[in-house]
C-alpha cells in the first residue's frame, strides 16, 4: 500500500499543486476532497447509525485525490448518518490538517505575483471554510461576477474527486449494488478498491485527465452525495478565499483560453 498510496512529502505536495495549476487552473491546490455514501446491507443492532438521508444504510468513503484521479488519502467507515464536514473534522486527515502534521509546505507565491497564499484543498458546500480548505461562494453572493469566476475555477478543480468516484464505480462493479457484508468488512473492501485503483493507474503508465471529462453519472448508483452542512468560518479563511478570487480576476490568474467567461 505505501507503494501506491504513500504519505506525501513536502515535495510531493508541491508536485500535486503544480499539476492542479497546469491541468485545472487552480494554483496552490493540493487536492480535491469529497465524501460518498457506499450502500451496505443493514447492520444488525445498529439502530440509525448507518441510516442516511436517502433512507439507505451506508458507510462513508472520504477521499482526497490529485489532479490525475489518484487517491492521495482515504478515510473509510464513518457512519452514514454523519455530515460530511463532521466526518472530516473527526478523521485523521482533518485532525492532521488542523495540527499541521501532513508535511504541507509553507505559504508560497501565486504564479506571476508576489502574493503569498497557503496550499489549499478544494471541497464543496458540505465542508466548512478553513484557511486550508476552500469552499465556493454561496449562491446569494453571486451577483458579483468576480465571485462567479472564482466559483467556476473552484468547480473545475473540485469535480476531479467526483470523476474519480465515477471511475472507481465503473472499474469495480461491486459499487453498483448493495455490499452484502458487515461494516468492518465493507470498509476493507472499499479500501482495497481504492488501493487497486491507484495500482492499476500506475501500471497503465499513463496520465488520464481531460478538462472536459465528467464521469460523475455512474456515481449516483450507490455512491451518493452527502447532504450540505454549513459551518462557521474564521476571518483568515475568508481572506484566503478573497486572495484566490482576486488572483483569478487578475492578469496573472487568467488562462490562455476563454474558460472564465460566464
Amino acid at each position: 500500500m505505501p507503494e501506491v498510496m504513500p504519505i506525501p512529502t513536502s515535495q510531493k505536495w508541491r508536485e500535486i499543486a503544480d499539476e492542479f495549476w497546469k491541468c485545472w487552473n487552480f494554483p496552490n491546490c493540493i487536492g480535491s476532497l469529497d465524501g460518498k455514501h457506499v450502500v451496505i446491507q443493514a447492520p444488525p443492532n445498529s439502530g440509525s447509525l448507518y441510516f442516511n438521508y436517502k433512507k439507505t444504510f451506508s458507510v462513508v468513503l472520504m477521499a482526497l485525490v490529485d489532479a490525475h484521479y489518484n487517491f492521495i488519502v482515504v478515510d473509510v467507515g464513518a457512519y452514514g448518518r454523519n455530515s460530511d464536514g463532521g466526518i472530516l473534522m473527526n478523521s485523521k486527515l482533518g485532525k492532521s490538517l488542523d495540527s499541521k502534521q501532513l508535511n504541507v509546505p509553507s505559504d508560497t507565491e501565486l504564479p506571476g505575483t508576489e502574493n503569498l497564499a497557503p496550499f489549499v484543498i478544494l471541497g464543496d458546500e458540505a465542508f466548512p471554510l478553513k484557511t486550508y480548505l476552500m469552499r465556493p461562494y454561496p449562491g446569494k453572493q453571486l451577483d458579483d461576477s468576480s465571485k462567479r469566476v472564482y466559483n467556476y475555477r473552484h468547480c473545475r478543480g473540485r469535480r476531479v474527486v467526483e470523476n474519480t468516484f465515477g471511475i472507481l464505480t465503473q472499474k469495480f462493479r461491486i459499487f453498483n449494488r448493495r455490499i452484502q457484508a458487515k461494516p468492518e468488512n465493507a470498509d476493507n473492501i472499499i479500501l482495497a478498491t481504492c488501493v487497486l485503483h491507484n495500482f492499476i493507474k500506475i501500471n497503465e503508465g499513463r496520465i488520464t485527465y481531460n478538462r472536459e471529462e465528467n464521469i460523475n453519472s455512474a456515481v449516483d448508483l450507490t455512491l451518493q452525495n452527502i447532504p450540505i452542512q454549513g459551518g462557521n468560518a474564521s476571518q483568515p479563511a475568508f481572506q484566503v478565499r478573497e486572495l484566490f478570487k482576486e488572483f483569478f480576476n487578475s492578469t496573472a490568474g487568467s488562462v490562455s483560453w476563454q474558460d472564465d467567461v460566464i
